[in-house]
């Protein structure tokens, strides 16, 4: 049952393919199989949380209940005895604009838009809304499956089990790389493969790329690689500024962008569509293993994708020339038509994206994940994977807004410069230490005065009788200050008059010396 639903699934991709420039605007539009929808309304109902309760966050038991009827709700399917979960249209909305950004549409969307060729319906329509519906849930699992996880697994069954899981990890992740290179507005794709070698772009990498692609409205590689050209092609006068948070990841940023387009000129270089395809998987293969023991699961698991999918790919090409030997209606031998060049591909490199996108549809088209759990919420904290969930990439705390606080390499420039005045003003006043001798004194005076006043009358004449002084009376508290002060105003006073005696005894002895 399940192997008939597959095949008829990717019949219905096929046809979707043959149409596509009366569906879509894009021939690099892929198709979203049942584990990408799953992550795709997860995310949404997260985004829907947080806009109404502020966390970023799901439980598996509500997403299985929104997939459930999102399924049947989607494919006109009974749901009037179905619980359905608060601001279902705004996850749905949410949803299919996600899907939309990214230049994707799930099975369900390639069903009804083939539902239109009425024409056409009878070559490929055999299989119906229920059918679907069942493939994408994985029913076929529930009754084969039912008992296996009850049975505990000896040690042999855990080590192909683990084996398995590395298994698929390789294959999801070069299967990233690809779909990347096809399909550059593809979020999701990016976010299993931004860090994956190890670059330096963790959580926090991809939070600031998610919060720029936000506020630009771009895909999150565009944003990137606008980020590096930039920098590589716009000089000084381009250089991003000081409170940019994408600085501090332009190595990392600049590692994955040149490995893209290192790919990309493979692609449009190379007119051999199984040449290409191999050295691509090559490429990707060589930065995976790179520094990897050769005994490591991994490394085998990498070595052992990448040639499966160049044997794919060569079984895809000699398929295509067969079908093109027997019937050139649909593929003609001249020059593609008008609407079917897709001017964002170099034209040597389009027969290497169509079967790229063949072999992305076989995997669209693939049976979904059994465990959803794992799917959804495994964070994969293995020695080969340094990134994170889904889930836990996109849940990133929000920006703090530039207006209400300062970046802090701002905050330190200024502190630092306000410190650099206050140390010339005192090396100033230092230097012409006299010249504020006497407001010092003045300051003073005024100090003491002030706190003579705050004092009782009686606290006063007992400081004053304390004193012992000739000069002591309540009436002049702050005598001390005032002789200091008497005492300098007559010293100054009698340097005027000496020196201006000197100057008149100067003058008379000029005036006597002419005079002789």
């Amino acid at each position: 049952m399940a192997v008939l639903n597959q095949k008829s699934v990717l019949d219905m991709i096929k046809e979707f393919r043959r149409n596509w420039h009366t569906f879509c605007n894009s021939e690099r539009t892929t198709v979203c199989g049942a584990d990408s929808m799953l992550l795709a309304l997860q995310l949404s109902m997260a985004e829907n949380n947080k806009q109404y309760s502020g966390e970023f966050t799901v439980s598996l038991s509500d997403v299985l209940l929104t997939w459930k009827y999102l399924l049947h709700e989607k494919l006109n399917l009974p749901v009037e005895n179905m619980k359905v979960i608060d601001h279902y249209e705004n996850i749905r909305k949410i949803y299919d604009d996600f899907l939309k950004n990214s230049n994707m549409l799930d099975m369900i969307d390639v069903y009804k838009k083939c539902n239109v060729l009425t024409s056409n319906y009878e070559n490929y329509a055999n299989i119906s809304p229920s059918q679907l519906r069942d493939f994408l849930s994985g029913r076929q699992y529930a009754v084969d499956n039912e008992t296996d996880f009850s049975e505990p697994m000896s040690p042999i069954s855990k080590h192909n089990w683990d084996n398995e899981k590395v298994q698929l990890l390789a294959k999801k992740i070069i299967y990233s790389y690809l779909n990347l290179l096809v399909n550059s507005k593809n979020d999701l794709a990016l976010a299993h493969i931004l860090n994956i070698p190890d670059r330096g772009l963790g959580r926090e990498a991809f939070t600031d790329l998610k919060h720029a692609a936000r506020e630009k409205q771009m895909s999150i590689f565009l944003v990137a690689t606008s980020f590096i050209r930039t920098i590589e092609l716009g000089g000084k006068g381009y250089a991003p500024s000081p409170s940019d948070p994408l600085r501090t990841h332009i190595k990392g940023l600049s590692n994955f962008i040149n490995f893209i387009d290192k790919l990309d000129e493979i692609l449009g270089e190379i007119p051999n569509p199984s040449i290409a395809g191999g050295r691509i998987l090559s490429v990707i293969k060589m930065q995976l293993i790179k520094g990897q023991n050769s005994r490591d699961p991994f490394y085998k698991a990498i070595e052992e994708v990448a040639q499966d999918l160049d044997l794919r790919i060569k079984s895809i090409i000699n398929s295509q020339q067969v079908d093109l030997a027997l019937s050139t209606t649909d593929i003609s031998p001249a020059r593609p038509k008008s609407h079917a060049i897709n001017h964002g591909t170099a034209y040597c490199g389009r027969d290497t994206v169509k079967t790229l996108l063949v072999l992305l549809d076989e995997e669209a088209a693939s049976a979904p994940t059994k465990n959803k759990a794992e799917l959804l919420y495994d964070d994969e904290n293995t020695i080969h994977h340094n990134g994170t969930s889904i889930l836990t990439l996109f849940r990133s705390p929000t920006q703090v807004n530039n207006s209400s606080m300062k970046p802090l390499r701002e905050r330190i420039h200024m502190s630092v410069q306000e410190k650099t005045i206050k140390m010339k003003q005192t090396l100033i006043r230092s230097q012409f230490a006299c010249t504020y001798k006497d407001d010092c004194m003045i300051s003073k005076d005024k100090w003491n005065s002030v706190n003579s006043a705050s004092k009782p009358l009686c606290v006063l004449h007992m400081e004053n009788d304390l004193s012992g002084g000739v000069n002591s009376s309540v009436g002049r508290p702050t005598i001390g200050t005032s002789s200091g002060n008497v005492h300098l105003d007559r010293s100054k006073n009698e340097k005027v008059a000496r020196k201006s005696i000197s100057l008149t005894g100067n003058k008379g002895s000029k005036r006597k010396q002419a005079i002789k």
